[in-house]
């Protein structure tokens, strides 16, 4: 990321990586709640003759949230914490560690890098982290949903079993259903995220209105949340829908795209949206803060490690 003064060090590959996937660990710990009433809100309707069809309906984030906990018990805001810890050590060391390496590459190492090559970036470090992730986002996405599946029981009641049981019933291929809406919804989000943050971070340092500080990362992650959320939402409900969906309910994401656009409107693509700017607004806030602290604090231990005196 831009900002490092000259008489900071600069952090390592392996610190961004490291740190990225720690900051978005310590991120989700704190969001995960609103993650979790974004995605019952985005399946809610998908089906009316689905088993669980008469569940409670969900209105607004803190309805969600106050339903779940009363219906299910506070522990259900964070079922799939453990796919989701999951993911974010392999996904976002990815997409977030390698964003500057791979910026550099498509701006042949030098410093100056423009919009073109900044979005390149994005979308590849985006792709490349769904090639790591896509099993824990998908075991996640069926954890937070699975109350709507059956009558008091549980669709999967361990991680582990999970993973067992979508590779058993579905097959291999059952792991990565939802790959390609994925790639997409990622290569966006990545783009969006990453690249809004970079440029308003660049921004206000060039014009001297704050200094490389946690005011400067707050403001740019908050810009960053948001621009997300207005991009990526369709893409993202088309994922979830189909990632959630059981064997032969929808053709591809497409025909997923169809259905909800033919059944429920153009609205449907926005479904959750609140939860889902919530949950990327506060996640980005927590995720960059944190990750630039963690850079910092290793960088600087780093190199007091190399040379104590």
């Amino acid at each position: 990321m831009v900002g490092m003064k000259p008489k900071d060090a600069v952090p390592s590959g392996a610190v961004k990586f490291f740190g990225a996937g720690t900051a978005a660990c310590i991120a989700d710990l704190v969001t995960f709640p609103l993650d979790t009433a974004k995605v019952r809100l985005q399946i809610q309707g998908e089906s009316h003759a689905a088993e669980g069809a008469n569940a409670t309906k969900y209105r607004g984030v803190f309805g969600t949230i106050t339903t779940m906990v009363r219906t299910e018990g506070p522990r259900s805001l964070y079922n799939g914490l453990v796919a989701g810890l999951q993911r974010q050590m392999s996904f976002a060391s990815v997409r977030i560690g390698l964003y500057d390496s791979m910026k550099q590459f498509y701006t042949r190492g030098t410093e100056s890098a423009g919009i073109v090559a900044r979005l390149m970036a994005g979308c590849t470090t985006g792709a490349m982290a769904v090639a790591f992730a896509q099993p824990t986002d998908v075991v996640k996405v069926r954890f937070q949903a699975q109350v709507r599946l059956a009558d008091g029981g549980r669709r999967y009641n361990s991680t582990i079993e999970a993973y067992k049981t979508i590779a058993r019933d579905e097959g291999v291929r059952g792991l990565w259903k939802g790959c390609m809406p994925n790639i997409t919804r990622n290569a966006i989000v990545n783009c969006a995220e990453l690249v809004t943050y970079d440029m308003i971070k660049e921004l206000i340092l060039k014009y001297d209105l704050m200094t490389d500080d946690l005011p400067c990362h707050f403001c740019a992650a908050f810009s960053a949340g948001f621009c997300t959320t207005v991009v990526a939402s369709p893409v993202d409900v088309v994922k979830t829908r189909f990632m959630n969906s059981g064997a032969g309910q929808y053709n591809s994401a497409i025909s997923c795209a169809l259905n909800m656009l033919r059944n429920e409107g153009p609205t449907a693509f926005y479904k959750g949206f609140m939860p889902s700017f919530l949950r990327l607004g506060s996640w980005n806030i927590v995720m960059f803060v944190t990750y630039e602290q963690i850079k910092r604090g290793m960088t600087r231990a780093q190199h007091y490690w190399e040379s104590p005196l």
